[in-house]
């Protein structure tokens, strides 16, 4: 969710402030570099998944205070709008039975999550945008009740000179509205992975991360609607990308500083360099002082500035319980959803890709140009497994092709490398392939059931529950 704040209004004072302890706090960092203070281990992998609340007919319900309370787990909290929570699992080591340990423990909280939904009348649900979203859900009213999301709103509004935001997406059919609010960014629900990397490795890793972000949201996606209309298999990253339209700098037309994107480029050395550019690029949005919440040892300004730079791969500093600092990756780009079993293979299928990319020789900055790396992501986004992309050394390739040629046998090798079991990692790759040589993600589910059944998003929602509580992967799904 982020760092909660104390209130959601700023003087000029305020920023200025701010902004002092963001530069001294990104000195202090820049030591840190320097001195090699950062926890060397790598390989520790975790996640949090965004889920939605709908009532028995399958349209959104605005209960996720009231839910929250009766569940009273600090691992699940509120998210953006009245209709969504985030779940969050304990972090580990990529190494041995990790994938099951991994699925047990999402398991367990998603199953006390239906239970307590249960009690309410209401069914949790992942997806990356529910079928029976409709605009009128997306208002201030059904804004969550915590002060940073009203903040952020009120700043980029500010930023904006109160111009309202601007959805055109052209997919399958085509969508225009105009949006008065971030409200939108609460259309769309992820799953999101972290990985814990050694300074040295952190480079590669996130270098990897850009690369693979092509495979990895086509194989997810989950998001073919929005508001009815059949748009891209992953609707989600434009309505995410366009729902909060800040360039990060004073011009508006610079493109590759949006607050919500890919990125102005592969890292050269090291992390640092993209927390210099969050000083350099980035005016903050939120002027509030964490140091009451966080040690003034752990860089809070920092951090709480990162947390509104939404890039699809996005660096995280966090903190071993003696103090020491290491580094995380967050890959942001896979939908919620369909499956408690799609998402473990998809955690799977992420970190040996990324694990396996970064052993490959030359290093990926040198063999994908960056450009074609962002072209490669928002072709995957709009087209899924349909998509053609450039790969290394300028190869133009069917990205199924891709997928199940090289990128399955790559992750493979990722994940035994990290000697985790061979029973677990076939398992969860089989599930991948098996979506890849049907062609049916979340996003053709949903599509082929609208074929088949008609246009009624009820029905479509409810059928999709039905069959995500059924556990089983989607590539088994029926229509």
């Amino acid at each position: 969710m982020g760092q909660e704040i104390s209130r959601s209004q700023f003087t000029q004072q305020d920023f200025q402030r701010f902004q002092t302890y963001l530069r001294a706090e990104t000195a202090q960092l820049t030591e840190w570099f320097r001195t090699e203070r950062f926890v060397a281990r790598s390989g520790i992998g975790g996640f949090e998944i965004e889920a939605w609340l709908v009532d028995r007919h399958g349209n959104p319900a605005p209960i996720n205070e009231a839910f929250l309370e009766r569940l009273a787990d600090p691992l699940v909290v509120p998210e953006l709008s009245v209709f969504n929570i985030e779940l969050n699992t304990p972090p580990l080591p990529l190494h041995g039975p990790v994938l099951r340990q991994m699925h047990t423990n999402l398991e367990a909280l998603w199953q006390r999550c239906r239970l307590v939904a249960a009690e309410l009348d209401s069914r949790v649900m992942l997806i990356g945008i529910p079928p029976t979203l409709r605009a009128e859900h997306l208002t201030l009213e059904h804004m969550s009740g915590q002060q940073r999301y009203r903040a952020i709103n009120e700043q980029i509004l500010t930023r904006r000179r109160g111009r309202p935001m601007q959805l055109a997406i052209y997919g399958e059919e085509t969508l225009h509205l105009t949006q008065s609010d971030v409200m939108l960014e609460a259309a769309t629900t992820s799953f999101q992975t972290h990985l814990q990397v050694a300074m040295r490795d952190a480079a590669d890793f996130f270098n990897a991360a850009l690369a693979v972000s092509a495979p990895m949201v086509a194989v997810s996606a989950n998001s073919p609607l929005l508001f009815g209309k059949r748009l891209w298999d992953e609707t989600r990253i434009p309505v995410f990308e366009q729902g909060v339209d800040l360039a990060g700098g004073a011009s508006s037309d610079d493109l590759s500083h949006r607050r919500v994107g890919f990125g102005s480029g592969y890292v050269r050395q090291s992390l640092l360099e993209l927390f210099a550019e969050n000083l350099a690029h980035y005016p903050p949005l939120l002027a509030a002082d964490p140091s009451g919440e966080r040690a003034a040892d752990q860089l809070p300004h920092l951090r709480l500035h990162n947390g509104t730079i939404w890039r699809w791969n996005r660096p995280l500093l966090g903190f071993e319980v003696d103090g020491t600092p290491h580094l995380r990756i967050e890959h942001r780009v896979m939908p919620a959803g369909p499956s408690i079993p799609d998402t473990i293979a998809n955690a799977a299928f992420y970190y040996g890709l990324a694990h396996g990319l970064v052993r490959t020789q030359p290093p990926i900055a040198l063999t994908l140009d960056f450009g074609q790396c962002r072209a490669n992501f928002y072709a995957a986004a709009r087209d899924g497994l349909r998509a053609e992309v450039v790969w290394l050394q300028g190869r133009r390739v069917p990205l199924r092709q891709l997928l199940l040629e090289e990128l399955l046998p790559l992750a493979e090798q990722g994940l035994l490398a990290l000697d985790i079991d061979r029973s677990d990692v076939r398992h969860s790759l089989d599930i991948i392939a098996a979506r890849v040589n049907t062609g049916r993600t979340g996003a053709d589910w949903q599509r082929r059931f609208l074929i088949s059944h008609g246009s009624d998003l009820n029905a479509l929602t409810l059928a999709y529950l039905e069959r995500q509580h059924g556990g089983q992967p989607v590539h088994e799904w029926e229509c």
